[in-house]
């Protein structure tokens, strides 16, 4: 079972691990307000041996889960997510300003006009709602689930916790994300063909992300001197 660090770590040690923190958070919000505004944009990703066919949103999207695993391991279930709630407001924020900007009409000299504006943002109201129906449900199934493994292995087996909530959580977000964008306006089954495409990528991201996780980890417990399953409390 994880155990927080001494509440009496230096002032040294404490500063660097809440600036750790805010950088973990703004990523995290960075890559999730970026997921949502490139949203509108369907791609086809070839591996080689296979291809999906994907929203462009769902490339930075792993990144966000990368960083939550990250944040779970280091500083606990209660600080990951509070950064998933400013996550959550963060998007509503952005949807608030791209309705604001479509109230005002384009200028003859604007280098976007109004067509483009709305090609591009129109339909993104429903491509954030969408995001943070599946967002939400998505991430904090999956601290939970992290945090159930990480108290069922004892603070050991980071690779499990990390893949097994991913993956779980990764299906729950891009079967919501695909039901709320696409009910009632797609075949059932190419809904189903897209799901299955952008979980398979998440999938294989959230497996190829095992080995950066576990060199991030290391280098952040060598840094801050944190046995296996320790938590940071910086409060």
């Amino acid at each position: 079972m994880s155990e927080p660090l001494d509440s009496s770590m230096d002032s040294k040690t404490r500063e660097g691990s809440f600036k750790l923190y805010l950088f973990l958070a703004g990523l995290f919000v960075t890559a999730l307000i970026t997921c949502n505004l490139i949203a509108n944009k369907f791609v086809t990703v070839d591996l080689g041996f296979t291809q999906f066919v994907l929203s462009a949103g769902v490339l930075p999207y792993p990144i966000t889960f990368l960083i939550t695993d990250i944040l779970s391991e280091i500083y606990g279930k209660k600080k990951t997510n509070q950064v998933v709630y400013v996550g959550f407001a963060a998007s509503v924020f952005v949807l608030g300003i791209l309705y604001l900007g479509s109230l005002f009409p384009a200028i003859d000299a604007s280098p976007v006009n109004e067509s483009q504006y709305n090609a591009v943002f129109q339909n993104s109201w429903r491509v954030i709602l969408a995001s943070m129906v599946a967002y939400l449900t998505a991430q904090l199934i999956d601290v939970r689930l992290f945090h159930f493994w990480k108290k069922l292995t004892g603070g050991k087996k980071l690779w499990l916790r990390n893949n097994a909530s991913t993956i779980v959580s990764q299906l729950v977000d891009t079967t919501l994300v695909v039901l709320v964008l696409f009910a009632g306006t797609m075949p059932i089954g190419d809904m189903a063909e897209l799901v299955k495409d952008g979980w398979i990528f998440k999938v294989v991201s959230a497996l190829l992300d095992t080995i950066l996780i576990y060199i991030i980890i290391g280098a952040i417990r060598k840094k801050f001197r944190l046995k296996e399953g320790e938590e940071i409390d910086f409060l």
